[in-house]
């Protein structure tokens, strides 16, 4: 590893560790519970509540905002999340596996949680606030990646092995230890390629560590400028996206009769594993470029628009269905492109609001609020989509971006925050 600890080398694996464990807790174990016998409603609420702690990880953000470094916190949290895979599948074999392997997810979703506000306060902490606009599209891209190879690869590696022993539990049993193992590969890379300077700033800056309160921290986020407008657009900017992110597949495998594209589930994983993924690198790369070459100002209307434009193709194929893959191919990779290339703005403004002393626990209650956020709507989606059928829940949808792109037009910020200084360009 070079003594440099440049952030190519941390930041892909940083992020997909933090993306990994919640898609594993989020979604995954859902599908393994499923799999395992355990009736739709216990899975529901149960499964709902696992999201909780990354709701609330701004009560105790702080704490890790004025202890220890933030190296230490995320090294000790992914270690952490690797051993409670590797507990899940062990118990998977026994009679009480559901409130065991639950107990055990509820102390990997605490520890996901903070281990994404410690590795968000690392970012902050380590870089300049132009190589955090650079880098945005790469750490944006490797979460989504991570979500995608929990969703996927870890789904069809269970698969694969449920036919292969012919009994599930040994099959999920195997799986979650799989994906243990590959943790604790990522945390022993993260614990060698982050270089821990931070203790060296602690030295320098002990003397205003006393000054400072779990309180004092947490209240000083909302004495922020402008802070109403900005929860209120927190909260409702992926109003939208929040309840497209749970209806799109299901739109997508359901028959035409229900009002769906009738594409299989292997259909699906090829179309958002392949063009899906490159749409979303790609725009997620060009989304940092721009913002750290112009500045936020000039591209928060643009990738704000080209994040939610791109559900008009949803709206149109849930009306006319085209017989025709061509346009279902056409649409995802529009709005993976747009959600890789917009993403980049919203994340840049939570840096933004959380500048300033205590800033990593401040980006942390704005990412709590923004989990709220996507929370409370993804619950009712389904309500929703029932209710109006696809076609009008699509044209909802689109509706309720309006509220963020109007609540934007009115935030204050730097026009050039996050650019890149003339003398870093140089360099």
């Amino acid at each position: 590893m070079k003594k440099d600890n440049s952030p190519w080398y941390w930041i892909p694996t940083l992020n997909f560790a933090s993306g990994l464990p919640y898609a594993i807790i989020i979604s995954v174990s859902v599908i393994m519970y499923k799999n395992l016998g355990i009736n739709n409603e216990d899975i529901g609420i149960y499964t709902s509540l696992l999201y909780l702690p990354w709701v609330i990880k701004p009560l105790w953000s702080p704490f890790i905002d004025l202890y220890s470094t933030k190296r230490k916190w995320f090294v000790s949290m992914q270690l952490l999340i690797s051993l409670a895979f590797i507990i899940v599948g062990l118990t998977i074999p026994l009679s009480n596996f559901f409130v065991i392997s639950l107990a055990i997810f509820w102390v990997a979703a605490f520890a996901s949680a903070s281990n994404d506000v410690a590795s968000d306060g690392f970012y902050l902490v380590v870089l300049e606030k132009e190589q955090q606009s650079f880098f945005l599209g790469i750490r944006s891209t490797f979460y989504r990646l991570s979500m995608l190879t929990g969703n996927g690869l870890i789904v069809v590696i269970a698969g694969y092995l449920e036919q292969e022993y012919g009994d599930k539990q040994k099959a999920w049993s195997y799986t979650m230890i799989v994906v243990g193992l590959i943790m604790t590969v990522i945390t022993i890379y993260n614990y060698f390629s982050t270089a821990n300077i931070e203790a060296k700033s602690i030295e320098t800056t002990t003397e205003s560590v006393p000054n400072k309160s779990f309180g004092t921290v947490f209240a000083t986020f909302f004495q922020k400028k402008q802070i109403g407008l900005v929860l209120a657009f927190i909260l409702l900017f992926r109003l939208g996206e929040s309840q497209l992110l749970k209806m799109l597949t299901p739109f997508l495998i359901d028959p035409v009769s229900a009002g769906g594209m009738g594409l299989t589930t292997q259909d699906v994983g090829v179309i958002y594993g392949t063009f899906g993924v490159l749409s979303l690198t790609i725009g997620g790369i060009i989304g940092g470029i721009v913002i750290s070459r112009d500045g936020l100002g000039k591209w928060m209307l643009p990738m704000i628009l080209a994040m939610h434009l791109p559900i008009i193709g949803f709206i149109l194929l849930s009306h006319f269905h085209p017989g025709s893959v061509f346009y279902i191919y056409a649409t995802v990779i529009a709005e993976q492109f747009g959600y890789g290339f917009g993403f980049a703005a919203f994340m840049m403004y939570l840096i933004y609001v959380a500048d300033g002393e205590s800033k990593t626990s401040h980006y942390s209650i704005a990412t709590g609020f923004m989990a709220l956020g996507m929370m409370l709507p993804g619950m009712l989606s389904g309500f929703i989509q029932e209710y109006l059928g696809y076609g009008n829940f699509f044209i909802w949808v689109f509706i309720a971006t309006i509220p963020g792109l109007i609540l934007s037009r009115f935030l204050i910020f730097p026009t050039d925050f996050g650019k890149k200084s003339a003398q870093e360009k140089t360099n």
